[in-house]
């Protein structure tokens, strides 16, 4: 029998102490969607230290109740096995959750309108957050500083775009971070700069990001806690019960101290950077093997950029810029990648790749081709990372390969509406395949 995490998805107050492991909860008089095919549906679920103990009739749920169990009667209500997240970044979605939404500005004018109440009630603060689409605009040309100085001058801003992968940064923010006209592109990144005079527009892209990242203040361990907890608040809200997080080495605190709280109310699959893989391998972690709510063992790298910052990886220049093909990051250029990746593989450690663009799928297929042929075998389980962009031989060799495939079908109703524009009628063909 599959074990699950059970969420009540119709609770309209979730009680965090509901799942705790060192107690007995019986759930009654539901409508239970098992997800067993012989045995589709059920009226109860008794879960105990953790475990589901029980799945059937209320009737037969009796044999284990007792004086410490908690009973729930769902008066009828559906109850379904809890969801599974399998690409999150979990602390710094609590972060967003936390900060200014630009999501909702459907042109500049409000984007400005926006910004500038949250400017008002945080003057002199770091201003960070966003998720701006400009392709969500009638006017879809990217902004520019001067929006953000028109109401901010003093004050620094760094907002990202939905994807983050791309940031706009007012001229205050620029002016801390060094960045002129005469600053080079980092590998892997991009300054996007003004056509005739040269001067950087705010906007930067994937590793040039980091320019500014750099500067901002580190978040103390009590900021990641309370981001961690409004991300597990809106996780219950959806009935999510497990992810896998993007997880910086700098949140692996704060979520320890949320578990020892026993406030953790989802399960955490952790996915660290690829460059932190020598200090994972010093502390004898493999994939999964961990104990409790909190597991490690994934690694994170990203081959290529992203489709709304055109910093995708493709074989072919886009449509509406024909003087790019994309960005391959740094360590695609500089070969840390495969060395790193066959490197962590050897230590049985789970390789979790970003991949966009067609050429950076490729790339990512021969990357693990290279692996499999490098290392001893054992049950791998290589991920690319969306994955939304391929060649049609790709597609087959992910089946070939054991890759996984770890799409976002959310990104067809995101970037999907527009990506025809930017990579013509051919290559959509193969876009989003599954």
């Amino acid at each position: 029998m599959k074990y699950f995490f059970i969420v009540l998805l119709l609770f309209t107050h979730f009680n965090p102490t509901i799942f705790s492991q060192q107690m007995k909860t019986a759930f009654i008089n539901g409508k239970v969607f098992t997800v067993n095919i012989s045995k589709p549906n059920a009226e109860a679920v008794v879960v105990e230290d953790g475990t589901i103990k029980f799945v059937g009739s209320t009737k037969n749920a009796n044999n284990y109740i007792d004086d410490q169990t908690e009973v729930i009667d769902l008066h009828g209500k559906l109850m379904l096995p809890g969801f599974i997240d399998s690409h999150l970044h979990f602390t710094s979605g609590g972060f967003y959750l936390l900060g200014i939404n630009l999501r909702p500005a459907l042109s500049k004018a409000e984007f400005v309108f926006i910004l500038k109440d949250y400017v008002k009630d945080n003057e002199g603060r770091w201003i960070t957050g966003g998720r701006w689409d400009h392709e969500s605009w009638q006017d879809k040309t990217l902004p520019t500083k001067e929006l953000i100085d028109s109401i901010s001058p003093s004050t620094p801003v760094f907002v990202s775009r939905i994807d983050g992968h791309m940031g706009l940064a007012n001229s205050i923010t620029l002016e801390l971070a060094g960045i002129t006209s005469e600053t080079p592109n980092p590998d892997g990144g991009l300054i996007v700069k003004d056509a005739e005079t040269g001067e950087p527009t705010g906007i930067l892209k994937d590793n040039a990001m980091d320019l500014v990242f750099d500067i901002i203040p580190d978040k103390s361990v009590e900021d990641n806690i309370e981001a961690t907890l409004r991300s597990l608040e809106e996780a219950r809200r959806l009935g999510i019960t497990s992810i896998h997080d993007i997880t910086q080495p700098e949140e692996l605190e704060a979520y320890d101290e949320v578990e020892n709280l026993g406030e953790l109310t989802c399960r955490i699959y952790s996915i660290l950077p690829i460059d932190t893989f020598d200090e994972i391998v010093r502390t004898g972690i493999t994939a999964g093997n961990d104990e409790g709510l909190i597991k490690r063992g994934g690694i994170k790298a990203y081959a290529d950029g992203s489709l709304g910052a055109s910093t995708a990886w493709f074989f072919e220049p886009y449509v509406q810029d024909a003087s790019t093909v994309g960005l391959p990051m740094g360590i695609v250029t500089n070969g840390n990648l495969e060395k790193w990746g066959i490197e962590a593989d050897r230590n049985r450690l789970q390789l979790c790749v970003h991949a966009i663009g067609d050429r950076a799928n490729s790339f990512m297929l021969d990357l693990y081709e290279t692996v499999i042929k490098n290392n001893s075998p054992w049950e791998r389980r290589f991920r690319i990372e969306h994955a939304q962009h391929l060649r049609y031989p790709d597609i087959r060799r992910f089946s070939q390969l054991n890759v996984i495939a770890s799409v976002q079908p959310y990104h067809c109703i995101d970037d999907g509406v527009w990506a025809e524009k930017r990579i013509g009628k051919e290559r959509i063909k193969y876009t989003h395949p599954y």
